[in-house]
């Protein structure tokens, strides 16, 4: 049956060819399973057509191998009414060799049609047993389709995934995280380098104020102390840079 030779496409080295031009296995598996399809679709109406071819066959035989025995049974009749007297044994003679020339037709149609019948239907046993094939690998195929659909997106993702890990260490991901860390310490080195400036540029009167906000300080901690009688005898009420009062 030259209809199935497609059901080995698949595993020919045309498929190899295209799959090495990059073309897409999945695309391609499934136009193979239309095209599996299709070949079963123009089997079953074949077969549908073998059978019908198998019935009239069978229907036929039995037509003529009826003809052929009445034929005979019509013969005998014909030979009896002769010996009966009813008719003349010439006449019976003739009239009943017609009728074996009729079975002998007959029963020639009825070989014929017989070995028609079993052709056919050695035909339709070996078509049935093809769609049955053909059906299966549809079946298996269609199954391995929706695996390999299913694996292909995982491998894709995948794919995906280690494509970018692989890359990121080429990419500017990394140098511009270095750029920032190297600005980010140049920004926190100049800020050092403007304080250290700033305390060097300090002029006397900030140095005098500072003394003098120091020394308030200082007053004001110790009248606190007189106060609440916490001075040492050690300790006075004024400041060491307060001049004595006048006599």
């Amino acid at each position: 049956m030259g209809i199935f030779n497609r059901i080995f496409n698949i595993g020919k080295a045309e498929v190899h060819t295209a799959l090495d031009k990059l073309e897409d296995p999945i695309k391609m598996t499934e136009q193979g399973i239309r095209d599996l399809k299709t070949d079963l679709n123009q089997s079953l109406q074949g077969l549908a057509e073998i059978k019908a071819l198998a019935i009239r066959a069978k229907n036929d035989n039995a037509k003529f191998s009826n003809d052929a025995k009445q034929y005979e049974q019509k013969a005998v009749m014909l030979l009896q009414k002769a010996q009966a007297g009813q008719i003349s044994p010439q006449e019976a003679d003739r009239l009943a060799g017609e009728m074996l020339k009729m079975q002998e037709n007959a029963t020639a149609e009825a070989q014929r049609t017989a070995k028609e019948m079993v052709q056919h239907e050695s035909s339709v046993s070996a078509m049935e047993q093809n769609i049955n094939k053909l059906k299966s690998k549809v079946t298996t195929y269609e199954n391995e389709l929706r695996t390999l659909k299913a694996r292909a997106k995982v491998s894709e993702a995948t794919k995906k995934i280690n494509k970018q890990l692989a890359q990121v260490d080429s990419s500017s991901t990394i140098s511009m995280l270095e750029r920032m860390k190297e600005k980010v310490t140049q920004d926190e080195a100049l800020a050092e380098s403007y304080g250290a400036i700033a305390l060097e540029n300090k002029t006397v009167a900030d140095e005098v104020e500072t003394v003098l906000g120091s020394g308030s300080s200082s007053d004001a901690l110790l009248a606190l102390k007189a106060k609440m009688g916490l001075l040492s005898s050690g300790e006075n009420t004024t400041s060491n840079d307060t001049p004595p009062p006048a006599v």
